[in-house]
């Protein structure tokens, strides 16, 4: 146990280092590293097609082996955090690692950043949407890029389980998310309870092998942890619940908020909190519509989330648009500015570090689960196959940018459409 408690605290040290370092660095200033945020940020929010997952894929990628901003480990600890708070996980990890590499302006520009040039993309087929009544055609261009998009994740995933899976308690947690995900569970039972269960797993080896000693891990300070999380959440989830029928600008904004604030996981988990308050209960859209309105978030690149700037857009024009992005992005860089001060704590106790592990390992299953609904829709034939495997392969050889291989598969589909004449 010493010893387990010896790597936690070096562990702790290495993860402080990195946090400090990139604030204390002489060769960068501030105004450096901010223009870095910048830089590296509008471009994800350009080119970051397919997902949360292929976000964080891409992420990892630019900050973790190209610019050796942090270890996998910080990074894999930081997917886990932005994973315990709802809005969208890989915004907030940009918003995370924004603040981490330039303070408060890094969190405000990688943010931003980030999520404006997805805004502009969908302001724009907004508008076509409105105008000619049906969206515009784009096949051919999901048809080269959805393989490449597989490829990214497949070999994030792959170089993070070897940071994830230490041993065989996680690799076991990690395949009972997975197929329970599969199977239709929640995502937010999954990752908590994966988190739990690991923790108690981890619990009941410690007693096994170590009858003598006595460890601050116990089941009830593990529930009330839990229970104090949920006491803090639900106030903000109460004071957002209201909004009225008819649509005006402030009902509009208000009810983008609150989705912001409550919502958790991916644009199909968000699909079902804007069709229950949009469609049934304020009957603002209609399903087509609102099916329309997630198709959008789901090819443009940037945050998924940028379905809302959509839906905005249409029921109450450009300032619809604005104020619903808003609203529903803005809890986002609420939660990372609290959490914080408390994340920045969670490998100093050896359960929270536990639960930290276990939460990781669950994310990690979930992020395999999303690769493998992906895959059913993205490898149709054996030309998408082809490219994916060929993008998984040179991804592990010659690490190139990701960005690259995107261009080249959206050139693969032009040319299987264009030149092979397909439809």
């Amino acid at each position: 146990m010493k010893d387990e408690q010896a790597d936690r605290q070096e562990q702790q040290q290495e993860q402080i280092k990195g946090e400090t370092a990139p604030s204390s660095a002489p060769s960068l200033s501030q105004a450096a590293r901010l223009k870095e945020i910048v830089i590296l940020f509008l471009r994800l929010g350009f080119t970051a097609f397919g997902g949360p997952a292929a976000h964080i894929a891409m992420m990892r990628d630019e900050v973790v082996q190209r610019r050796k901003w942090m270890s996998d480990e910080r990074f894999v600890d930081l997917i886990g955090i932005t994973n315990l708070i709802p809005g969208p996980s890989s915004t907030e990890l940009a918003i995370y690692l924004g603040y981490l590499r330039a303070g408060w302006p890094g969190l405000l520009a990688a943010g931003v950043c980030f999520i404006t040039p997805a805004m502009l993309i969908v302001l724009v087929i907004a508008w076509a949407y409105v105008t000619y009544g049906s969206l515009p055609q784009v096949g051919w261009l999901l048809y080269g890029i959805q393989p490449v998009v597989v490829a990214i994740i497949a070999q994030a995933i792959w170089n993070l389980g070897r940071t994830i899976f230490k041993g065989a308690l996680s690799f076991v947690v990690a395949i009972l998310v997975l197929v329970l995900y599969l199977l239709g569970v929640n995502v937010l039972i999954l990752l908590f309870g994966g988190a739990a269960l690991f923790g108690i797993l981890r619990w009941l080896q410690y007693r096994w092998s170590h009858r003598q000693a006595t460890m601050g891990f116990s089941l009830p300070l593990l529930w009330n942890s839990f229970r104090g999380g949920w006491k803090t959440a639900l106030p903000v989830i109460s004071a957002a619940s209201g909004a009225a029928a008819p649509i005006s600008l402030l009902a509009l904004f208000l009810t983008f908020l609150k989705l912001g604030a409550v919502v958790y996981g991916s644009g199909y988990t968000l699909l079902a909190f804007l069709r229950m308050d949009l469609v049934q209960n304020l009957h603002w859209l209609t399903d087509k519509q609102l099916l329309d309105a997630v198709s959008i978030g789901q090819f443009t690149p940037g945050p998924v989330f940028t379905t809302a700037t959509f839906i905005g857009y249409l029921l109450a024009g450009w300032p619809g648009a604005l104020l619903a992005t808003l609203g529903i992005f803005l809890p986002s860089f609420v939660f990372i500015a609290l959490i914080h001060p408390v994340a920045s704590r969670l490998r100093q106790a050896l359960w929270t570090a536990t639960l930290l592990d276990g939460v990781n390992a669950a994310a990690l299953a979930l992020m395999t689960g999303v690769l493998v609904q992906l895959g059913q829709h993205a490898l149709t034939d054996v030309l998408t196959w082809a490219v994916a495997l060929v993008s998984f392969a040179i991804l592990l050889r010659f690490k190139p940018n990701s960005v690259w291989l995107i261009l080249a598969g959206a050139v693969v589909g032009l040319l299987r459409f264009w030149v092979l004449g397909g439809s």
